[in-house]
């Protein structure tokens, strides 16, 4: 026979389950952004002028990976919020989460496209990545929150709100970003670098 106690305890270990996998991919994405920061071959490094100056010059892959790093870890710990808040999965919740987790892990590759290749195609390109994951991120919290489909009874109706409010305009504002980065790099970086800052702290209305 079926309690509440047991129906309650299958949802939970759904959602367990689907947060289990999801912080793996996370922790696999994080992992793999310094893997990316490599030196050149020896003889770029001699025609460069030796280790120091090579070391120096890797700066833009230095600042990409902290801004990758604290995105990636910030979209972590606000994916292991929301989720708390869900009293179970669906089959809409699972694609969605999917596709989050893919553009999660698609960070690392342009994070490492060099600006001194094309600045502007490397910035846009990186701030188009961060613009589909929102948009995923987006979708994923929509899916659950429409209707409280997908959300604990417990969970006022105020908190639901002041998420909804707090993520809508990532998507706008890295896609702004995205077309800044063909006339101003630094502008669009410090979009995305602002945009990091905003999200990691507590949020209004966020333990209502």
């Amino acid at each position: 026979m079926t309690t509440p106690d047991t129906q309650a305890g299958g949802i939970e270990s759904t959602t367990t389950r689907l947060e289990a996998f999801s912080d793996g991919v996370f922790a696999i994405a994080i992992t793999l952004l310094v893997l990316e920061i490599r030196l050149p071959p020896q003889t770029e490094i001699e025609h460069a002028g030796g280790l120091a100056r090579t070391l120096l010059a890797l700066w833009p892959s230095y600042a990409g990976y902290v801004v990758s790093f604290v995105t990636i870890g910030i979209m972590w710990a606000n994916h292991h919020e929301v989720i708390k808040l869900m009293s179970g999965v669906d089959h809409g919740l699972i694609v969605w989460n999917l596709l989050l987790l893919m553009a999660i892990s698609f960070t690392p590759f342009p994070t490492a496209v060099h600006p001194g290749w094309d600045r502007n195609v490397a910035v846009a390109f990186y701030c188009g990545s961060f613009t589909l994951t929102a948009l995923f991120y987006n979708l994923l919290w929509r899916n659950a929150s429409r209707q409280r489909r997908l959300i604990r009874p417990h969970v006022s109706d105020e908190r639901v709100r002041a998420i909804s409010r707090a993520y809508a305009p990532g998507t706008f504002i890295y896609g702004a970003a995205t077309a800044i980065a063909f006339v101003s790099v630094p502008a669009a970086l410090a979009i995305v670098g602002g945009l990091a800052l905003f999200y990691i702290l507590p949020k209004r209305g966020a333990h209502v």
